[in-house]
């Protein structure tokens, strides 16, 4: 663990054990909800700033907790590569990582609880299952991680329903559009978690975590890989057609090259170093998508109001 009286050392510690990597898993969702909101009107700043910073320091929790009790269940015994292990390589302490884990949940709770009293009863649903699902992925009797739901839950809670809370704290009203706007999010940030299961297929079989890779088998588990990639670009059609996206979000398609380069490797490869290569390739492949749906976004709009419409 780290003992040097310098603060860097713990900075970059803390750091680590946050696994920025995976954190457009929370800027993607939110931007589109942006982007929705300012096409409905409806966009505010300071609930959207609230909303963002709230969601990221309870996926920094879960990512804490997924540290924590994947080291006290074992499951990182046998691996040899993969984010955050800190507590493995003795980088923070497993009571550091526990706290941790503890503060960035009330953190993000107390967000979500003021954020509550400016919107209405339908965000205390969704942060209670956001919470929930943060605890619950690793933790408890029935992890989800260990019993291969986690691909569901990230790709319920981080896709839809997280375009749905930021879009009801800034409009404070339902609509079922966020949920649709954020279908095609839901599969790849599911394709980031299950990339990192294919990579870690042996080593979780070993210590009986039943991720969705490791009971449907690696060749099954490429197919998903495949089915969830493929699934973001087809909802994004799909969406297009629906009149629900404006047909500049198209321009996604600049990432179908990096998209069949992944398919490849998860396809073809058993090496650990370069799965997990892939498995963090798979996350920026996430934030581009996501990125470049934004800017598409934010185009159509620029074009509807220079024409007027």
């Amino acid at each position: 663990m780290t003992t040097s009286s310098s603060p860097r050392p713990l900075i970059d510690a803390w750091y680590r054990a946050a696994r920025p990597r995976t954190l457009t898993a929370t800027y993607v969702p939110l931007g589109l909800a942006a982007a929705l909101a300012l096409q409905e009107g409806v966009f505010q700043l300071v609930p959207f700033i609230l909303a963002l910073i709230g969601a990221l320091f309870l996926q920094i929790a879960a990512n804490l907790i997924n540290e924590y009790f994947d080291y006290r269940r074992g499951a990182e015994d046998l691996k040899q590569a993969g984010q955050g292990m800190v507590i493995k390589h003795g980088v923070l302490t497993p009571q550091a990582v526990l706290i941790g884990a503890i503060v960035t949940v009330l953190v993000g709770v107390v967000i979500g609880l003021y954020l509550l009293t400016q919107s209405g009863p339908l965000l205390f649903w969704i942060g209670l299952g956001g919470v929930l699902v943060v605890i619950t992925y690793t933790a408890g009797p029935f992890p989800l991680a260990y019993n291969g739901l986690g691909e569901a839950a990230v790709f319920v809670f981080m896709g839809p329903v997280m375009v749905l809370g930021a879009w009801y704290v800034m409009a404070k009203t339902y609509s079922p559009l966020p949920l649709w706007v954020g279908v095609p999010i839901g599969f790849t940030v599911a394709a980031i978690l299950h990339a990192n299961n294919v990579r870690d297929i042996d080593s979780d079989r070993a210590v009986n975590k039943r991720t969705l890779a490791v009971l449907l088998g690696l060749r099954a588990a490429r197919i998903e890989y495949i089915v969830l990639i493929a699934g973001a670009y087809v909802g994004v059609v799909a969406l297009v057609l629906a009149g629900i996206m404006p047909w500049t979000t198209l321009i996604v398609a600049i990432t179908l090259p990096e998209a069949r380069r992944l398919i490849d490797i998860i396809n073809t490869s058993r090496d650990t170093a370069l799965l997990h290569q892939a498995q963090g390739r798979t996350a920026k492949l996430h934030g581009t998508f996501g990125l470049w749906l934004v800017i598409g976004w934010l185009a159509w709009l620029v074009i509807r109001g220079l024409s007027g419409g």
